[in-house]
Protein backbone atom coordinates (compact mmCIF):
# COMPACT_ATOMS: atom_id res chain seq x y z
CA UNK A 1 0.00 0.00 0.00
CA UNK A 2 2.76 2.45 0.79
CA UNK A 3 4.26 2.17 -2.67
CA UNK A 4 1.03 3.34 -4.33
CA UNK A 5 0.82 6.31 -1.96
CA UNK A 6 4.45 7.20 -2.66
CA UNK A 7 3.85 7.03 -6.43
CA UNK A 8 0.77 9.25 -6.08
CA UNK A 9 2.70 11.80 -4.02
CA UNK A 10 5.55 11.82 -6.55
CA UNK A 11 3.05 12.42 -9.37
CA UNK A 12 1.41 15.25 -7.42
CA UNK A 13 4.79 16.94 -6.90
CA UNK A 14 5.64 16.55 -10.59
CA UNK A 15 2.32 18.00 -11.77
CA UNK A 16 2.46 20.82 -9.20
CA UNK A 17 5.89 21.81 -10.50
CA UNK A 18 4.56 21.98 -14.08
CA UNK A 19 1.21 23.69 -13.36
CA UNK A 20 0.58 26.69 -11.18
CA UNK A 21 -2.48 25.80 -9.09
CA UNK A 22 -3.79 28.51 -6.77
CA UNK A 23 -5.18 27.72 -3.36
CA UNK A 24 -8.94 28.07 -3.35
CA UNK A 25 -11.75 26.98 -1.09
CA UNK A 26 -15.48 26.27 -1.29
CA UNK A 27 -17.36 29.52 -1.73
CA UNK A 28 -14.75 31.02 -4.05
CA UNK A 29 -15.71 32.01 -7.57
CA UNK A 30 -13.24 30.28 -9.87
CA UNK A 31 -12.62 30.30 -13.60
CA UNK A 32 -11.43 26.89 -14.82
CA UNK A 33 -9.75 26.64 -18.22
CA UNK A 34 -10.70 23.26 -19.72
CA UNK A 35 -8.68 21.88 -22.62
CA UNK A 36 -11.00 20.60 -25.37
CA UNK A 37 -9.81 18.63 -28.39
CA UNK A 38 -11.96 18.93 -31.50
CA UNK A 39 -10.48 16.80 -34.26
CA UNK A 40 -6.90 18.02 -34.62
CA UNK A 41 -7.46 21.35 -32.89
CA UNK A 42 -7.02 22.08 -29.21
CA UNK A 43 -8.81 24.98 -27.59
CA UNK A 44 -9.48 26.19 -24.07
CA UNK A 45 -13.03 26.68 -22.82
CA UNK A 46 -13.60 28.50 -19.55
CA UNK A 47 -16.12 27.37 -16.94
CA UNK A 48 -16.75 30.05 -14.32
CA UNK A 49 -18.81 29.50 -11.20
CA UNK A 50 -18.88 28.94 -7.45
CA UNK A 51 -16.75 26.15 -6.03
CA UNK A 52 -19.28 24.20 -3.95
CA UNK A 53 -17.05 21.29 -2.89
CA UNK A 54 -13.39 20.38 -2.75
CA UNK A 55 -11.94 16.97 -2.01
CA UNK A 56 -8.22 16.77 -1.14
CA UNK A 57 -6.98 13.23 -1.78
CA UNK A 58 -3.45 13.53 -3.26
CA UNK A 59 -3.68 12.58 -6.93
CA UNK A 60 -7.43 11.94 -6.66
CA UNK A 61 -8.19 15.50 -5.51
CA UNK A 62 -11.24 17.03 -7.14
CA UNK A 63 -13.51 20.04 -6.91
CA UNK A 64 -17.03 20.85 -8.05
CA UNK A 65 -17.99 24.13 -9.69
CA UNK A 66 -21.59 25.30 -10.06
CA UNK A 67 -22.94 28.03 -12.32
CA UNK A 68 -26.33 29.09 -13.60
CA UNK A 69 -26.52 28.91 -17.40
CA UNK A 70 -29.70 30.16 -19.11
CA UNK A 71 -31.67 29.68 -15.89
CA UNK A 72 -30.49 26.11 -15.32
CA UNK A 73 -27.96 25.08 -12.70
CA UNK A 74 -24.90 23.39 -14.18
CA UNK A 75 -22.37 21.57 -12.03
CA UNK A 76 -19.11 20.18 -13.22
CA UNK A 77 -16.61 18.13 -11.24
CA UNK A 78 -12.94 18.43 -12.18
CA UNK A 79 -9.98 16.33 -11.14
CA UNK A 80 -7.48 18.84 -9.75
CA UNK A 81 -4.40 17.24 -11.34
CA UNK A 82 -6.09 16.23 -14.60
CA UNK A 83 -4.38 17.15 -17.89
CA UNK A 84 -7.77 18.41 -19.09
CA UNK A 85 -7.66 21.25 -16.52
CA UNK A 86 -5.45 23.87 -18.13
CA UNK A 87 -5.71 26.68 -15.60
CA UNK A 88 -7.58 27.73 -12.50
CA UNK A 89 -8.06 31.38 -11.58
CA UNK A 90 -9.71 32.65 -8.39
CA UNK A 91 -11.98 35.54 -9.32
CA UNK A 92 -13.40 36.28 -5.85
CA UNK A 93 -13.12 34.75 -2.40
CA UNK A 94 -16.39 33.88 -0.71
CA UNK A 95 -17.14 34.01 2.99
CA UNK A 96 -18.77 30.70 3.96
CA UNK A 97 -18.88 28.53 7.06
CA UNK A 98 -19.34 25.14 5.41
CA UNK A 99 -17.02 22.79 3.55
CA UNK A 100 -19.72 21.55 1.18
CA UNK A 101 -22.17 24.06 -0.23
CA UNK A 102 -24.74 21.64 -1.59
CA UNK A 103 -27.53 23.76 -0.13
CA UNK A 104 -26.97 26.19 -3.03
CA UNK A 105 -28.62 23.64 -5.33
CA UNK A 106 -32.01 24.43 -3.81
CA UNK A 107 -31.58 28.20 -3.96
CA UNK A 108 -32.03 30.61 -6.83
CA UNK A 109 -31.58 34.33 -7.34
CA UNK A 110 -30.33 36.51 -4.53
CA UNK A 111 -30.51 33.75 -1.92
CA UNK A 112 -27.88 31.80 -3.88
CA UNK A 113 -25.34 34.61 -3.55
CA UNK A 114 -22.29 34.31 -1.32
CA UNK A 115 -20.81 37.21 0.63
CA UNK A 116 -17.34 38.28 -0.42
CA UNK A 117 -14.41 37.83 1.92
CA UNK A 118 -12.78 41.18 2.65
CA UNK A 119 -8.99 41.16 2.40
CA UNK A 120 -8.44 44.72 3.61
CA UNK A 121 -7.93 45.47 7.28
CA UNK A 122 -8.00 49.02 8.64
CA UNK A 123 -7.41 50.61 5.26
CA UNK A 124 -4.31 48.56 4.48
CA UNK A 125 -4.36 46.49 1.30
CA UNK A 126 -2.82 43.10 2.05
CA UNK A 127 -2.02 42.26 -1.57
CA UNK A 128 -0.23 45.45 -2.58
CA UNK A 129 3.20 46.58 -1.49
CA UNK A 130 3.62 50.07 -0.05
CA UNK A 131 4.99 52.57 -2.55
CA UNK A 132 8.44 54.00 -2.11
CA UNK A 133 8.20 57.74 -1.45
CA UNK A 134 9.53 59.55 -4.52
CA UNK A 135 9.85 63.27 -5.12
CA UNK A 136 6.83 63.24 -7.43
CA UNK A 137 4.65 61.43 -4.89
CA UNK A 138 5.72 63.81 -2.11
CA UNK A 139 5.02 66.87 -4.29
CA UNK A 140 1.60 65.50 -5.28
CA UNK A 141 0.73 64.82 -1.64
CA UNK A 142 1.80 68.32 -0.56
CA UNK A 143 -0.15 69.89 -3.44
CA UNK A 144 -3.24 67.90 -2.51
CA UNK A 145 -2.97 69.04 1.13
CA UNK A 146 -2.50 72.68 0.11
CA UNK A 147 -5.48 72.51 -2.26
CA UNK A 148 -7.65 71.04 0.51
CA UNK A 149 -6.63 73.83 2.90
CA UNK A 150 -7.39 76.49 0.30
CA UNK A 151 -10.82 74.98 -0.34
CA UNK A 152 -11.56 74.87 3.39
CA UNK A 153 -10.54 78.53 3.80
CA UNK A 154 -12.69 79.64 0.86
CA UNK A 155 -15.69 77.73 2.22
CA UNK A 156 -15.17 79.30 5.65
CA UNK A 157 -14.99 82.79 4.09
CA UNK A 158 -18.21 82.19 2.14
CA UNK A 159 -19.98 80.94 5.25
CA UNK A 160 -18.81 83.90 7.33
CA UNK A 161 -19.79 86.40 4.61
CA UNK A 162 -23.24 84.77 4.32
CA UNK A 163 -23.70 85.02 8.09
CA UNK A 164 -22.74 88.71 8.02
CA UNK A 165 -25.16 89.43 5.20
CA UNK A 166 -27.94 87.60 7.07
CA UNK A 167 -27.24 89.68 10.20
CA UNK A 168 -27.31 92.89 8.17
CA UNK A 169 -30.63 92.00 6.55
CA UNK A 170 -32.12 91.15 9.95
CA UNK A 171 -30.93 94.48 11.40
CA UNK A 172 -32.38 96.41 8.45
CA UNK A 173 -35.77 94.74 8.90
CA UNK A 174 -35.90 95.75 12.57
Amino acid sequence: MKTIEEINQANVKKISAEKKLPSFFPGDIVKVGVRITEGKRDRIQYFEGVCIAKKNRDLNSSFTVRKISFGEGVERTFALYSPIVDSIKVIRSGKVRRAKLYYLRDRTGKSARIAEKIKKKIGIDVDSKPEEPTEENIIKAVDANVNEEIKKESVEKKVSSEKKSEKETLEEKK
